[in-house]
């Protein structure tokens, strides 16, 4: 039988121009979030309306798999946008979520975007406002075209709200 416990998640080193990623609530409201491995135990973070941010360098899970930040209106994760991200070698891997929000989700009708300071080798993800078939996002487990990889180093910012997919 498996142990049950909670598993670390590890910060990895990068070179000096860094990489991680940015998130910047634009919604005018509070949103939730929780950056989750295989440990049970993520915390929540509020991140308060009004352009405040989250920042999380590229962590790596032990057990192989990805890190998920899940992003919700409510404290209780429920319609919830994510931000998926694999550290391999010298590349990250990410893609947008959106399997688990409901139809009227708030992050659709105000959109929702990932940018990065890598344009010619780092693709970004656009969901307009009210897009609810964004093909720049997973709306099913087999839109594997909405994974994207980039440079370990890349810096990528997700911005929450109208004033990021215009």
């Amino acid at each position: 039988m498996a142990a049950a416990l909670p598993t670390p998640l590890e910060r990895r080193e990068t070179n000096s121009a860094g990489g991680g990623v940015e998130i910047i609530n634009n919604m005018g409201k509070d949103i939730y979030l929780w950056s989750v491995g295989e440990s049970a135990d993520a915390t929540m973070v509020t991140l308060t309306s009004g352009g405040n941010t989250y920042s999380e360098s590229w962590k790596t899970n032990p057990d192989s798999g990805g890190i998920s930040i899940k992003m919700s209106t409510t404290p209780d994760q429920s319609d919830v946008l994510q931000y998926e991200y694999t550290l391999v070698s010298t590349k990250i891997y990410w893609d947008l979520s959106c399997i688990n929000m409901g139809s009227g989700s708030e992050f659709t009708t105000a959109g929702f975007a990932v940018t990065s300071n890598d344009n010619g080798s780092c693709p970004s993800a656009i969901c307009k406002p009210g897009d609810t078939a964004c093909a720049d996002a997973y709306l099913f487990p087999t839109d594997d075209q909405a994974t994207h990889g980039c440079p370990e180093t890349v810096q990528m910012t997700l911005n929450l709200g109208p004033s990021s997919a215009e």
